[in-house]
């Protein structure tokens, strides 16, 4: 275990960081420390320049069966406060806050992360899969936001996130309902972009995609996620504007002039993101 993050298990591959949700005996359910570590252990991945590519998945029979009640609520003694006036509500907001930055950590982090989910992705699972840049699953993958059920709303990202995933209809049928959904079907929806058969295959494929995407430039690929997730909200000629000028900050590299001595060589060129 890392004594550093101990809720997660941090590997490293060449440029590929394997993150894993790792309290496999609880089904890797959040509790106060799963929200805290993703800060410090994204900015870390986001700063170390070996990495180039995050996967996320989880160890055990499951990516994530949601937040931990049982050692969440003594963390958060506003909920159960009889007393339920305004200065209780002021002390609940930051607490919220803080949980939404440990999801916010995984999509502000420069490097793309990949979610390889197997089994359970529910409630706060579902949260952290939506903040990643691609989600891929196993077929006995299973979704669920799971927070009407239980009487609160979804509020550390999963309805920001997952309407520009899968469209606001899709959105709204999974919260209102609190459905559960397979792999199929989340395919269908466009939850994920690929379904493998078993968890095997699953980590395989996360590893091949993995490669492909450190194989491009590191520049071009980080620029292009900063690019992507400005661009949220914002109107077409935000947008370009923006990317006029990270283009004209990145433009000429290293990795460009490496581009293009490759080609001429017929060679496959060897990016040092510089």
């Amino acid at each position: 275990m890392n004594h550093k993050h101990p809720f997660y298990l941090l590997e490293k591959d060449g440029p590929l960081a394997l993150v894993y949700l790792n309290r496999p005996e609880k089904k890797n359910a959040m509790g106060p420390s799963a929200w805290r570590e993703p800060i410090d252990l994204f900015a870390e991945l986001d700063q170390d320049p070996q990495v180039r590519v995050i996967i996320l998945a989880g160890k055990g029979d499951c990516f994530c069966a949601g937040i931990d009640l049982e050692n969440m609520v003594p963390t958060l003694p506003e909920l159960m406060d009889a007393n339920q006036g305004g200065g209780t509500k002021w002390k609940l907001l930051p607490k919220i806050k803080e949980l939404q930055e440990g999801i916010s950590a995984i999509e502000r982090c420069r490097k793309p992360v990949i979610a390889a989910i197997h089994g359970h992705c529910l409630g706060a699972g579902l949260d952290m899969a939506t903040a990643c840049d691609i989600r891929i699953c196993s077929a006995d993958a299973r979704f669920s936001v799971k927070e009407a059920a239980v009487g609160f709303v979804a509020d550390v990202g999963v309805l920001q996130r997952l309407p520009l995933i899968v469209g606001q209809g899709h959105a709204r049928e999974l919260a209102f309902t609190a459905r559960t959904i397979d792999g199929a079907r989340a395919r269908e929806i466009q939850l994920v972009g690929e379904v493998c058969p078993d968890q095997q295959s699953l980590m395989a494929y996360a590893r091949q995609l993995a490669a492909e995407i450190a194989d491009n430039s590191p520049l071009a690929v980080q620029a292009t996620k900063d690019v992507l997730n400005f661009c949220v909200g914002k109107s077409i000629d935000d947008g370009l504007r923006y990317v006029a000028s990270i283009s004209a900050n990145i433009i000429p590299s290293r990795d460009l002039f490496e581009a293009i001595k490759a080609f001429s060589e017929k060679r496959k060129p060897t990016f040092s993101g510089n």
